[in-house]
């Protein structure tokens, strides 16, 4: 373990995460309706997408968002190492920190939020397996994310299956990027989620708080499960 590598990356995670908090209140509206103008609790209007801290000046510091931010990157900095395949990770995390915020809040998954992770994460690791002539890797990490496209695809197709269009995105662009680490990585990417929402789901009908078709957000699972896979892998 590099611990310089670790705390810049956790330096660059913790302030980057800072300015996510007004993005995530703004995306977080139910779906087909537009980015919110207002803050929700005092209706203060938003004259920018940009601020770092709270979203508005009626809320709370994120400080459990900075410190999010900061442990995934410093995780991710600690195993992975000063690597070209970090500078690929480390924005993409501060993304998926994003989608799990929007995702918790309102069962969604922008579709422009899963692109761009997709355009920081495929495009870079395909370019490079090709200059490093490693045209197996990207075989294999296609491989994959088309197979996970096309599984969670017909489970989400299945009636009452509680799985989004959203999800299905993502597990296919977060299963490229295991691709890269191995089979072992997209296994452990795939099996994690459900470990991780099953318990959940088990609790809740157990307690009443939920039913049977009672939605859960199954994109943080998913952020989680690739973050496990990549540092222990």
């Amino acid at each position: 373990m590099s611990l310089p590598v670790a705390v810049l990356s956790a330096l660059f995670g913790g302030a980057a995460a800072a300015f996510l908090p007004r993005v995530t209140h703004r995306l977080s509206v139910p779906r087909g309706s537009p980015p919110r103008a207002v803050c929700a609790t005092c209706q203060t209007s938003f004259s920018t997408w940009v601020s770092v801290g709270a979203p508005c000046r009626c809320a709370p510091p994120p400080v459990w968002t900075i410190a999010t931010g900061a442990l995934v990157t410093g995780l991710l900095g600690a195993t992975v190492g000063p690597t070209p395949l970090l500078a690929v990770l480390l924005p993409a995390a501060v993304l998926g920190i994003l989608l799990a915020a929007v995702d918790l809040r309102c069962l969604r998954l922008p579709n422009p939020l899963v692109a761009v992770l997709a355009a920081v994460t495929v495009v870079p690791l395909g370019l490079s397996a090709l200059l490093i002539g490693e045209p197996d890797r990207l075989a294999r990490a296609g491989l994959a994310a088309l197979l996970t496209g096309l599984v969670y695809l017909l489970v989400a197709l299945l009636p009452g299956a509680g799985l989004g269009l959203g999800d299905v995105k993502l597990a296919a662009v977060l299963c490229f990027t295991l691709g890269f680490a191995g089979w072992p990585a997209v296994a452990i990417g795939l099996l994690t989620p459900h470990l991780i929402n099953g318990p959940i789901a088990l609790t809740l009908l157990l307690t009443r708080r939920a039913k049977r078709r009672t939605a859960l957000p199954l994109g943080p699972a998913l952020l989680i499960g690739a973050l496990v896979a990549l540092v222990t892998t």
